[in-house]
């Protein structure tokens, strides 16, 4: 079946499995099949930090969700990395596990890992798919993370206020080139 003796046992004390004890550390398994939830069941973890400077954290990330999932009899089929802010809703990587419906579970480290808001939302959403979300650590998370996520919040409302701003002098621009060059046609000879 290609699962840890570990795994094996666990789905035999379960009662997912059939077998039969022989001896006091020997069961011979008397059915070919995996449970059918662990038969169709696709397992993805994902690993985020907020910048570059975190970067060696993200391969431990890894690890300790390898770890995880290993200890939970999980095959895991894809392992997804990012550095990225949790504000940004545009990461490329999360954004493409989610779309994949081949993958029914997704398993992240803390709740922040995976987004800093609508973390509810996302789970409601994958639930109606049929998916899950599976967090190992469900405890708050570093100091320096949240800080840089507010500072990463106030820099985009920044931007978008200063983009606001130039978008609107851009349009007075535009707005007075425009009616120059209509009082100059109204003032052209016929």
């Amino acid at each position: 079946m290609g699962v840890r003796y570990e795994t094996a046992w666990r789905w035999f004390r379960d009662g997912k499995i059939q077998g039969q004890r022989i001896g006091p550390h020997t069961i011979i398994i008397t059915e070919g099949e995996r449970p059918p939830e662990e038969r169709t069941q696709r397992v993805a973890i994902y690993a985020r930090v907020s910048s570059h400077e975190h970067e060696a954290n993200l391969d431990q990330q890894a690890e300790r969700l390898l770890s995880y999932c290993a200890a939970k009899g999980y095959q895991v089929s894809k392992v997804v990395k990012e550095i990225a802010s949790g504000v940004n809703d545009s990461r490329p990587k999360l954004l493409a596990l989610l779309e994949d419906q081949s993958i029914t579970l997704i398993v992240v480290e803390h709740k922040d890992r995976l987004t800093r808001f609508g973390f509810r939302s996302l789970e409601t959403l994958l639930r109606g798919q049929g998916r899950a979300l599976e967090v190992v650590n469900e405890a708050g998370n570093e100091t320096e993370d949240l800080m840089a996520d507010l500072t990463a919040i106030l820099y985009s409302f920044t931007a978008r206020l200063y983009g606001q701003r130039r978008a609107k002098r851009k349009t007075e621009t535009v707005i007075r080139a425009l009616e120059a060059g209509e009082s100059e046609a109204d003032n052209a000879p016929g």
